[in-house]
């Protein structure tokens, strides 16, 4: 495929198959690391510039967000795409290389928070608003931005595209929750029966329960910070919350068992959609959302001794779901020809 910008090569991402109980029920994980940043949050920011009131004729104007490390990615490449200004509010704990990402594609990033580790979703969001008012940019404010949701549009069509109808299950993490909203409200309209399983981590606070600090990265929403618009419960049926050692364990196990390197985020969503597929029925089929790659994490939850300094320890996730990986599909037997010597 030839292609005029980088921007064409966003979505069309391949969908990895799993097998699981002998092949009674499927797991199919969307493989977004294959977007030109490393993640599906290409797909929402082309989104958001896009809905920007602006015109390709008008000179270049700032665009600010606050964000973990993909947003601001994708917001930089398409900025040096479209000849934007691009301003990026990210945590002081973002791995460096989301940070010279940023800069790469000659973008200005302003690092908030303390170094203790904790989510400054609510600094970044009030320095981003300061910005925006102060400066006269455009806070594209992804979690009050239903142009985030729209965005999905395409991957809900992708998805439907290859396993049509017949997906029962859809299982993804929720931050902002666009990744999960928008593409859930597009298969409900195909596929009005499927249920919808969003997955936060232990210490976020979109399902309720205790706020506390946690280290998968672009996910949920930490205490203190606001839960925004974008989230929809009305498409969602279950929230369930996955700590990080199980998230982070499941990304030790698809690295070295399929050769797959997610996030942490990815790892919390497998996770649940491994207990979903343990009760589903016979014949079910499971959709969970790669939404970045773990070559982005190389320096912490594929590094030993990170993960020690947080007391996170790797759980052995083929013996925990056994039962889902122990039984191998039935090989039909080769039809025999007679022995004419009848032995």
């Amino acid at each position: 495929m030839i292609v005029d910008s980088i921007l064409e090569t966003i979505g069309r991402t391949p969908l990895l198959h799993l097998p699981l109980r002998g092949g009674e029920v499927s797991l199919y994980v969307k493989l977004e690391m294959f977007n030109p940043t490393g993640s599906m949050k290409d797909r929402m920011a082309l989104s958001m510039v896009d809905n920007l009131p602006i015109t390709q004729n008008e000179p270049a104007i700032g665009i600010v967000e606050s964000s973990s490390g993909n947003t601001a990615s994708a917001l930089a490449m398409i900025s040096a795409v479209r000849r934007l200004e691009f301003t990026a509010l990210m945590d002081s704990h973002a791995s460096l290389d989301k940070i010279l990402t940023v800069r790469a594609f000659g973008s200005n990033v302003q690092v908030v928070g303390n170094d203790d580790g904790a989510l400054a979703t609510d600094q970044r969001d009030e320095e981003a608003r300061r910005i925006a008012i102060e400066e006269g940019g455009t806070w594209t404010e992804q979690h009050n931005n239903p142009a985030n949701a729209t965005g999905y549009m395409g991957l809900a069509a992708e998805l439907l595209d290859d396993l049509g109808p017949t997906i029962t299950h859809f299982v993804s993490a929720i931050g902002t929750g666009g990744s999960l909203c928008g593409t859930a409200r597009q298969l409900r309209l195909r596929i009005p029966e499927v249920r919808v399983i969003g997955v936060e981590p232990v210490g976020s606070i979109i399902f309720g329960g205790q706020g506390g600090c946690y280290r998968q990265s672009g996910t949920g929403t930490p205490e203190g910070a606001n839960v925004g618009i974008v989230i929809d419960y009305d498409v969602i049926d279950w929230g369930r919350k996955v700590a990080d050692d199980k998230a982070f364990s499941i990304c030790h196990y698809l690295a070295r068992r399929h050769g797959l390197l997610v996030g942490g985020s990815t790892g919390g969503a497998i996770y649940e959609a491994l207990s979903v597929a343990r009760e589903a029925p016979v014949g079910s089929r499971i959709v969970s959302l790669a939404c970045d790659s773990g070559t982005k994490y190389l320096d912490t939850i594929f590094n030993q001794d990170w993960l020690s300094t947080h007391d996170i320890h790797i759980i052995d996730i083929e013996a925990q779901f056994a039962d889902l990986f122990s039984k191998a599909p039935a090989v039909p037997q080769p039809l025999m020809a007679p022995d004419p010597l009848g032995r």
